[in-house]
């Protein structure tokens, strides 16, 4: 796919490749293991400039494009996916909401920070509120000049480190979904409670964590947007997250195809390698035509997004089939691997266990299909 990425996109792709090879394959499954990226690696990330990747160069970040910035995390996410949903949720969701969303108070006083490292959650999903974003009971209540906040949310990514919580809350709780409004809300603020890690199947070097609000002040101008819009907001935001997670399941099934190739020629079996067998070629020829079809998906959302063209459907479509095609693909690799691909000295178990999420977060499968038809269907 060269013809279509720029020499700077090539070159940040390269540049990620380069860094994950160096400093996340041999690391990543003590990451799964001890359930953590540890705090020197977010300072080399973001020493090197990957916190704000897309920003503008004056608040600190690269200024790159959606198309560079998806190259670099399908790198990150083929050595390690729990780092790529750090910077995934970092720049696709909490970067850009407060860039197109937030006053320009908001933009100086927080981007310029996260590009040089203060790491950003999103809370949007609570205990009862899923794929029903309408459905949240967190409340912001009017309170003079300040708004107090009450309420829980739930998997939340970065929850543990993060130094600023994008928030979303009921203002309003007669209007519906029209009712609620974002927030910017500091991490050191008084009344915020963090939960213990999440103890979970897969993605386990990133850090997710249920985080509560009991009477918190957030000031009247850390509103992202105006007033009742955190809905159609947060809708705005998560196209771009579903680009992020495409890429996150092209990188994790690009690494499993790698293992699964490996493996079948140092495999033998009745005297030959077993990927002489047509058997394994047809599951390797299936795998990589899916992940070539996915990325080209993905980069087209990417793409469309950077000329600013709507994307619901393109980015509901990259998502619904790149993370079924992760699926399948880490399926197929733990497959081959055979009775060796369900133990934890080989990658493929992990990337197995990583990739089942993605069919869970930034919307279920369930959701994109809805999201594609309703678009295909209206008027």
């Amino acid at each position: 796919m060269d013809f279509a990425f720029s020499e700077d996109d090539l070159m940040i792709k390269e540049t990620a490749r380069e860094f994950a090879e160096k400093r996340l394959i041999p690391n990543a499954l003590h990451y799964d293991e001890e359930d953590g990226i540890p705090q020197e690696l977010v300072e080399e990330i973001s020493g090197l400039g990957y916190l704000g990747i897309m920003l503008p160069e004056k608040y600190g970040g690269l200024g790159l494009s959606t198309v560079s910035f998806c190259g670099a995390l399908e790198e990150i996410c083929a050595a390690c996916a729990g780092v790529g949903i750090l910077l995934s949720v970092q720049n696709s969701l909490c970067n850009e909401i407060i860039y197109k969303f937030g006053s320009d108070y908001l933009k100086e006083k927080y981007l310029p920070q996260m590009a040089e490292g203060m790491i950003g959650s999103y809370c949007i999903t609570e205990p009862n509120a899923g794929t029903d974003v309408s459905g949240i009971t967190t409340q912001a209540v009017n309170n003079g000049d300040s708004y107090l906040i009450n309420g829980a949310k739930a998997f939340v990514t970065n929850g543990g480190f993060a130094g600023i919580f994008i928030v979303f809350a009921v203002t309003d709780p007669t209007l519906g979904n029209k009712g609620i409004s974002c927030f910017a809300v500091e991490a050191k603020t008084p009344g915020i409670s963090i939960g213990a890690k999440e103890n979970k199947c897969g993605m386990r070097a990133s850090d997710t964590r249920e985080i509560s609000f009991i009477d918190v002040k957030v000031p009247k101008e850390n509103m992202i947007g105006e007033r009742g819009a955190g809905f159609k907001t947060a809708l705005t935001i998560l196209n771009s997250g579903r680009i992020g997670v495409s890429f996150q399941s092209i990188g994790i099934a690009r690494a499993a195809l790698e293992e699964a190739i490996k493996y079948s020629k140092e495999r033998k079996q009745f005297k030959q390698p077993i990927a002489n067998f047509q058997a394994i070629q047809f599951k390797i020829a299936e795998m990589a035509t899916q992940i070539d079809a996915g990325r080209l998906l993905a980069y087209r959302a990417a793409k469309m997004k950077d000329e600013g063209k709507p994307i619901v459907r393109e980015a509901s479509m990259s998502k619904l089939f790149c993370s079924q095609m992760a699926n399948r693909v880490a399926s197929e690799a733990v497959q081959i691997h055979g009775g060796y691909g369900y133990m934890k000295e080989y990658p493929v178990e992990r990337y197995f266990r990583d990739a089942r999420v993605t069919e869970l977060y930034e919307g279920t499968t369930e959701a994109q299909k809805l999201t594609i038809a309703r678009d295909l269907l209206k008027d």
